[in-house]
């Protein structure tokens, strides 16, 4: 039996788990008297710990056995969340993760993770005054809970026929429940095993009904199954209290159908009978054309149940709805299937492409159609599949909360985090590698851009710095701002740098906006002395470097005394884009479609006036020129006319003159090899339709070098046109 499957699903769900309870923990020190913020990392810790028990991963069972009691005793109000104890729990939640990782690597974490575990819960003991803090870590669940609840629970466990095969051990199940107390009366049937001629080994057919005793709540006895319950029907009732066994069954129904009787009768509070009367006196109201009474009502009036049990039948009804509904709307895939799914799709654009080429050469109007209504097709599967890919990076953001709490109190700053715009989204893959650079960037925004509170106090400013990430959509593009409130950059004291490096000659007089720049130079930094934070001149020409390597750019503004602000712009995805094909003599090049304007004919006139001025005279407005065949080498032109594709990219502007326009297409990205990686003015490769190869343009490196000639600047091309 594989277990591979099942330990993967634990560990994501943990880790997921974690991070919405470091979530909750940073948004409580805000509110401390948040109940609902305080259940919700309760239920994370219970349920890391009950799935950690069915794999036997005995370490984090009990050390988050010790958080969940301070949690629970915080929930009982028996002191307040300080933020101490709130800088505790969020390195106990870090210590979590990674026994969890421990453990599904090797199931025996090394020494040190124990000796951790160790000082982790002697500290929570002394922040909550417990002196008995220590000898509960050491203890099982089972000997450190006590409740009030019932001693004795009957459990009926149906196993799923696909239990097995999808990695789970039945008996680790009850192994389990053995370290919460004892389990006695152990009774197994055979109803639906199969004949031997129709038996499957890997099919399950095991009931089973046990007697368990100990002073746990149910709530503790039902997250023992969590990580199966899907795939079984559970039921869990008082050995004792008639009345209350009815109600424990009713909570703990299974999510079949929904439907009020189906639960009633389930749970044994009414018989088939019973029920069948109550409907045919609510169908009998009907027909005599009163409205008809609630099943429920019915079922009280008539003295059959209880008003308690009906409604605990309801809630539950409500609780199957609203499961069923969250069920059908998520489902967890794995990301290599994703990543799988894209190629072939890629696969079919180039395919389809290559169709459409066909019939346009043969001519045949009815080939055509057929293939203008296959490249529709195409092109609503290709966005359908680029959209399973696209995740929001709001939770990215939200990690950083954190950061700039932790890395805010170590400089003795007080810095707000603002997160705007985190429903954005964008393809997974680019999100799992802006993680980094980002992280540059906030850290260096709290050391060197923010100042202290004593500083900004000098300043007249607020002593709460302010620290914004922001993203949004701007032309086929996601741009990422990550702004400060500070001091801004010290341009004397970058020019001095420079200079003292050999970057920048003495005498030189760059403009500020160039100063700037400087920063993402190799190994540059204005730190006086090597941090943990800065100082080792890494950070931000790893950044440029790293976003480079996504085909985005990246900007910085400026301004003393006020702040500064770092402007990242990447692609939407890095697989498939809509493109537009152009031509250079035989070959043929691929703007991607979002960036461009509107395209244009150059007349002789204009054509001579693009090699003069460098600039073309576009309704009463200059735009800068670039001639592909001068960036590319590639001689003088044989066509009789050239065109021109404007460009955008970010407010830059500018029009890029091409031999031929050949239209729209679906463009499937190739990276480049390593030979051509750093290749001027392209940034990657497709493959057409015909099968020839087609370069893939870098507008953002052809709109920044489309400058006008000799040092004239577009304002003295704007008085030329006046």
């Amino acid at each position: 039996m594989d277990l591979y499957p099942a330990i993967q699903m634990f560990l994501a769900e943990s880790r997921e788990l974690l991070e919405q309870m470091e979530d909750a923990l940073l948004r409580l020190e805000a509110d401390p008297h948040d109940r609902d913020l305080l259940d919700a990392i309760f239920r994370a810790a219970h349920t890391i710990k009950g799935s950690a028990g069915v794999f036997g991963y005995d370490p984090v069972v009990h050390f988050t056995h010790g958080v969940e009691s301070v949690l629970d005793r915080l929930r009982d109000g028996e002191f307040a969340l300080t933020p101490t104890l709130s800088a505790l729990l969020l390195r106990c939640g870090d210590h979590m993760g990674a026994l969890v990782e421990a453990c599904t690597a090797s199931e025996t974490p090394p020494t040190e993770l124990i000796s951790v575990s160790e000082t982790l819960a002697a500290e929570l003991a002394a922040a909550t005054g417990d002196t008995q803090a220590d000898e509960t870590a050491a203890r099982s669940p089972a000997e450190a809970e006590t409740t009030a609840g019932p001693a004795r629970w009957r459990i009926e466990l149906e196993f799923g026929s696909e239990v097995l095969r999808n990695g789970m051990d039945p008996l680790s199940f009850l192994r389990y429940l053995e370290t919460l107390g004892t389990v006695r009366d152990v009774r197994t049937s055979i109803a639906r095993l199969p004949r031997w001629s129709d038996l499957d080994p890997e099919a399950c057919a095991l009931d089973v009904e046990l007697l368990f005793e100990g002073d746990v709540p149910l709530a503790t006895i039902d997250g023992v199954f969590d990580f199966v319950r899907d795939d079984c029907a559970i039921r869990i009732t008082p050995a004792e209290h008639p009345d209350a066994e009815t109600l424990a069954a009713i909570a703990d129904y299974p999510a079949q159908a929904p439907r009020l009787g189906e639960i009633l009768v389930g749970s044994q509070a009414v018989s088939d009978d019973t029920l069948r009367a109550a409907l045919a006196a609510q169908s009998a109201q009907a027909e005599a054309g009163a409205p008809p009474r609630p099943l429920g009502e019915i079922l009280v009036a008539e003295g059959a149940t209880s008003p308690a049990v009906v409604e605990a039948a309801l809630e539950r009804q409500g609780q199957i709805k609203q499961q069923k509904g969250q069920e059908s709307r998520l489902i967890r895939v794995d990301a290599d299937k994703l990543d799988q799914l894209i190629t072939l799709v890629g696969e079919l654009v180039i395919a389809g492409s290559g169709i459409n080429a066909k019939a346009q050469r043969a001519g045949l109007a009815d080939i055509v159609e057929s293939a203008e209504t296959l490249a529709r097709l195409v092109e609503g599967v290709r966005d359908s599949a680029l959209g399973l890919r696209m995740v929001q990076i709001g939770p990215t953001f939200q990690r950083f909360q954190r950061v700039v709490r932790d890395v805010s109190r170590e400089l003795g700053k007080d810095i707000e985090l603002e997160i705007t715009g985190g429903d954005t989204e964008l393809d997974k893959s680019v999100v799992e590698r802006i993680g980094d650079p980002l992280m540059h960037l906030v850290r260096n925004a709290m050391d060197h851009g923010i100042e202290t509170p004593a500083a900004r106090a000098a300043a007249g400013k607020p002593a709460r710095a302010r620290l914004r990430l922001h993203a949004c959509h701007d032309s086929g593009s996601i741009v990422i701002d990550v702004a400060d409130d500070g001091a801004g950059l010290n341009t004397e004291k970058i020019r001095a740098k420079a200079i003292e490096r050999g970057l920048l000659a003495a005498g030189a007089t760059p403009s500020e906006h160039e100063i700037h720049q400087m920063i993402f130079a190799a190994g540059f930094s204005t730190a006086d002395a090597v941090s943990n934070l800065s100082g080792r001149g890494v950070g931000m020409d790893v950044v440029r470097s790293n976003i480079e390597a996504l085909r985005g750019t990246i900007e910085l503004e400026s301004r003393a005394g006020l702040g500064t602000r770092v402007r990242i712009r990447l692609p939407l995805t890095l697989a498939i884009i809509d493109g537009f094909l152009v031509g250079l003599g035989n070959a043929r090049y691929v703007l991607p479609l979002d960036v461009v304007e509107e395209c244009l004919e150059l007349s002789p006139a204009e054509r001579l006036a693009v090699g003069k001025q460098g600039f073309l005279n576009v309704r009463g407005e200059p735009l800068p020129m670039l001639r592909l065949r001068e960036v590319f080498q590639l001689g003088e032109a044989d066509w009789r006319r050239e065109n021109v594709v404007v460009v955008r990219f970010g407010a830059l502007k500018a029009g890029i003159v091409v031999d031929e326009l050949l239209g729209e297409l679906q463009t499937v990205i190739k990276p480049l090899g390593k030979l051509f990686a750093f290749l001027p003015g392209i940034s990657g490769s497709t493959i057409l339709g015909t099968g020839e190869v087609a370069l893939i343009l870098d507008v953002p490196g052809l709109v920044k070098r489309a400058d006008p000639p000799r040092g004239q600047s577009l304002a003295t091309a704007q008085s030329a046109l006046s």
